[in-house]
């Protein structure tokens, strides 16, 4: 199991510049002919944290401190998943191509992707930053403890794409179901709306959701300037762990016949 292991390190580092070159070009046709350019993935945020600041804090008064810098990490957490699942499940059919004609390591594909909308989550950063500012919300020490979520749900939202874009080669109404899970995966996740507002159960319903964790989290140590316990990152590499064993798995049994139907 070990040298497998080495194996497949030894192949990806291989590919690693393959990989950098998908994910410039990515960058470079989502901004191309745009006059901002990359400035919109830090405006987007921004634009929609206005939006839901209005709305949900105006409108539907929700009791939330901060709720400008409360919405904005939710989101970005969110957004990256969301990105990151929507654009890899179709990574292969998109690929079929370049497939049929040079081998190159099938896994490439939706892990370019993750990694192409982690990038632009580090860019939408500076929102956060800037709102933190805007909002004189203090910055504290516990700050640096960002790399560390951001890598939970980075193996996370790997794991869940390996396992959609396998799945979506045999069936296509994988992308549809997706869709509607998705919605209400959002809704699911307490982005705009404080956990203590639901009922109790609810609130225990809410721990299953590795999203809740990952979004908590990020709000523990930038937003309440607290370490989260070992519980809390022993759910959270869990979560990543467990995600990432079962889309490799799937990935690695599916992969040999790709090509029977992309």
């Amino acid at each position: 199991m070990i040298a497998q292991l080495n194996k497949s390190i030894a192949v990806f580092l291989r590919y690693r510049y393959l990989l950098y070159n998908l994910i410039t070009r990515d960058i470079k046709v989502k901004y191309r002919r745009s006059v901002l350019g990359i400035v919109w993935s830090i405006l987007n945020p921004l634009l929609m944290m206005l939006v839901m600041t209005a709305v949900f804090s105006k409108v539907f008064k929700f009791n939330v401190p901060n709720f400008p810098v409360y919405y904005l990490l939710g989101s970005t957490i969110w957004n990256f998943f969301s990105e990151a699942t929507n654009s890899a499940i179709m990574s292969i059919l998109g690929a079929s191509s370049l497939i049929k004609k040079v081998y190159i390591p099938k896994y490439i594909f939706p892990i370019q992707k993750v990694l192409f909308a982690f990038v632009n989550m580090l860019f939408s950063l500076i929102a956060v930053v800037f709102i933190f500012l805007v909002t004189k919300t203090p910055i504290t020490g516990t700050a640096l403890l960002l790399p560390i979520p951001l890598l939970y749900v980075l193996f996370f939202a790997m794991g869940i794409s390996m396992l959609l874009s396998a799945l979506t080669v045999y069936f296509r109404d994988v992308l549809h179901l997706y869709a509607v899970i998705l919605t209400a995966w959002m809704y699911f996740t307490p982005i705009f709306y404080p956990v203590n507002a639901l009922p109790q159960m609810m609130q225990n319903i809410l721990k299953i959701n590795p999203l809740y964790h990952y979004v908590s989290y990020v709000r523990d140590i930038l937003m309440y300037n607290t370490v989260p316990s070992f519980s809390a990152n022993f759910i959270c590499f869990i979560w990543a762990a467990v995600s990432m064993v079962i889309g490799f798995f799937v990935f690695k049994k599916l992969q040999g016949k790709f090509i029977l139907y992309i």
